[in-house]
């Protein structure tokens, strides 16, 4: 068993590490407080293969293993928290979903410009009343001659305002009276594709989450994505590999609330001394950093196991799950090391605490978690 990064992803974590402090850090409080979409970072992620890390060459990616795409997503991260979900939604649910279930027309249309970020991914499976009940869904396709036309409402799209294209679930009737999912690809600029409402959320400002409303939307039948009837595996699949990534970005955000803590602990003064030499502060950040290294430590024993081609989806969720969690503490520990001043927007940490909270909830809630784990143990 060996712990180490190999040469070739400490050089990758090398790259995305700076990158992310030369390109992203500079703009990355002004993004947030404008709640600008990063576009430009985007393209440029693109232009240095980041986008194209679960895609092969022959699609114009740069397809490396999953530790090395988690690599990446800590240290974005660790700088922007909202380009990493981004980022993540883009490649381990969009890219992937195509790669997986799509046709060769499919791959080939989407695919090369994905990569290059000359598009960007989006996944709509979230309705306003199907959230962890995802096999819930309201939204209709009906098969008309060529086209599919999709009617109802998507809710909590990331990317959703901004993304050329989406990875879109609705029921299709595939036999009298009984319906199934089924996945199309949706592009924006379809017929009765609708942005209806940006959402005015607690965190992650500077990455857009829609809500998109379908009115006989016109689908061309060749984007219909994977068999008609497939749909609910389709994003099972998908979403029980990028709960990896959502792991990883939780690590990402650890790590650099535990350097804000450190810092600041470094350099306050009370009582005459500084608040590092106290033993309650240094309890603090021993928790932390123990806490990050085991969600650390589950996210690459999933992402290990899936680049082997073992079983994952079990570890996939206790990653996720203890990451998403042990992000929240350390963001409350490293905000009450910081006192007072931990609770103004003038220190890092302020931001850092509201954009850990939705890891608990979005591409599956902590409770589903505990759900799929446990299943998992009990069918063993």
């Amino acid at each position: 068993m060996n712990f180490e990064l190999t040469e070739e992803q400490s050089l990758l974590k090398e790259m995305v590490r700076d990158f992310a402090q030369k390109e992203i850090a500079p703009i990355a409080k002004s993004m947030e407080e404008s709640k600008k979409f990063p576009r430009e970072l985007f393209k440029k992620l693109g232009e240095l293969g980041i986008l194209g890390t679960t895609v092969p060459s022959e699609y114009g990616g740069t397809k490396t293993d999953t530790i090395s795409f988690m690599v990446a997503l800590e240290e974005i991260s660790s700088i922007s928290p909202a380009l990493a979900v981004i980022v993540s939604v883009h490649c381990a649910l969009f890219c992937y979903a195509i790669l997986k279930f799509g046709n060769d027309k499919q791959k080939e249309k989407y695919l090369p410009k994905a990569t290059k970020g000359e598009i960007l991914g989006a996944f709509a499976l979230t309705e306003p009343g199907a959230g962890s009940d995802a096999t819930n869904l309201k939204t209709k396709a009906t098969k008309q001659d060529a086209i599919y036309l999709l009617n109802g409402t998507k809710a909590w799209v990331t990317s959703g305002s901004e993304a050329e294209a989406s990875i879109l679930f609705a029921s299709t009737e595939i036999e009298s009276g009984r319906k199934k999912l089924s996945a199309f690809i949706v592009d924006k600029n379809f017929p009765g594709f609708t942005v209806s409402k940006i959402e005015e959320k607690m965190g992650l400002h500077s990455s857009s989450t829609a809500e998109i409303t379908l009115e006989d939307c016109q689908v061309p039948e060749e984007n219909l994505l994977g068999e008609k009837g497939k749909g609910a595996n389709i994003a099972f699949h998908c979403l029980d590999s990028s709960r990896i990534g959502i792991a990883a970005q939780a690590v990402g955000l650890s790590d650099r609330a535990i350097r804000e803590a450190v810092k600041y602990a470094r350099e306050r003064e009370a009582f005459g001394k500084k608040i590092a030499d106290f033993q309650a502060i240094q309890f603090m950040i021993a928790d932390m950093a123990t806490l990050s290294e085991a969600a650390r430590l589950l996210t690459y024993k999933a992402a290990d196991l899936k680049d082997k081609g073992k079983p994952f989806v079990k570890e996939a969720a206790m990653a996720k799950l203890f990451a998403s969690e042990a992000s929240n503490k350390i963001a409350y520990l490293a905000l009450q090391v910081h006192g007072g001043y931990g609770y103004s927007k003038e220190f890092f940490i302020e931001q850092l605490y509201r954009d850990a909270r939705v890891l608990c909830i979005y591409e599956g809630t902590s409770e589903i978690q505990r759900l799929v784990i446990a299943r998992h143990l009990l069918k063993e």
